[in-house]
């Protein structure tokens, strides 16, 4: 059974740690810094054994050169030489063993190219796992820095055909802003309006709003429900729709969000 943590690294990034309960262990998802993972790996004597790496911008790779010196952990990341120090470069389909269960990579190019997710499937005791970096957020998505809408869409579709019990582990507490854009899209939606009271209360108290669950994102995350008459019907009313096809509804809401 895996015991899965955030570590607060920056103003509102996630480096995920993942601990074996049965032992020392640990692996860490985009480590950007690595100063809070090696203060827990000395506060509770953990052992690095692995790094997973979704994608090359700074905030989730920066930590690794001090990582890899300080533990020389297997680092698994995007067959991309540009992030320095992968030591297991990963394709769409490979599957990879992370504190004895088994991960799939997915490919989910859009906000980056060489973006990747990890995705368990679940176990005995063990609910379905998404590590999926700045693909898909809780309440929305990350922006386009390289990818072109059709290829972020396509991204998104795939991981919304995840179970819905899927836990999903984004890298930034930006579940507040992002439903507050979501509701400006989506006024009349009541399982939206009960969520963003529930984030309310949660931050107010100073909790971590990720994981999210993907059942949970297809009724509130409009980047996830751009078939969903209700939401085409909101962004008719609002001057916001433009094209007939999902991929061109999910651009046009890109395009607002980016200025919202």
């Amino acid at each position: 059974m895996l015991v899965i943590e955030p570590l607060a690294a920056f103003s509102d990034n996630y480096i995920w740690l993942l601990r074996d309960s049965g032992s020392r262990r640990c692996f860490v998802v985009d480590p950007g810094d690595a100063a809070p993972v090696l203060a827990i790996l000395e506060r509770d004597q953990l052992e690095l054994a692995g790094v997973l790496i979704t994608h090359h911008h700074f905030d989730h790779v920066g930590g690794l050169e001090e990582l890899i010196a300080h533990s020389d952990p297997v680092v698994y990341g995007p067959r991309n030489p540009a992030i320095t120090g992968i030591s297991r470069p990963l394709q769409a389909g490979a599957s990879i063993e992370v504190l004895g269960l088994e991960f799939s990579v997915i490919a989910v190019p859009g906000h980056t190219l060489d973006h990747i997710a990890y995705y368990h499937a679940g176990s005995s005791g063990q609910p379905p796992l998404l590590f999926c970096g700045d693909t898909l957020f809780a309440g929305g998505c990350g922006r386009m820095f390289e990818g072109t809408a059709p290829v972020m869409y396509a991204s998104l579709a795939s991981l919304a055909a995840l179970p819905g019990a899927t836990r999903v582990y984004c890298a930034h507490e930006y579940t507040q802003a992002n439903l507050r854009f979501a509701r400006a899209v989506e006024p009349d939606n009541s399982d939206l309006a009960r969520r963003a009271a529930e984030v309310a209360a949660a931050r107010e108290r100073g909790e971590p709003t990720v994981p999210s669950e993907l059942a949970v994102e297809l009724t509130t995350n409009p980047f996830l429900r751009c078939e969903e008459p209700a939401l085409v019907a909101a962004l008719r009313r609002q001057g916001k729709w433009q094209g007939e096809k999902p991929e061109e509804v999910f651009a046009a809401l890109r395009t607002w969000k980016d200025s919202f």
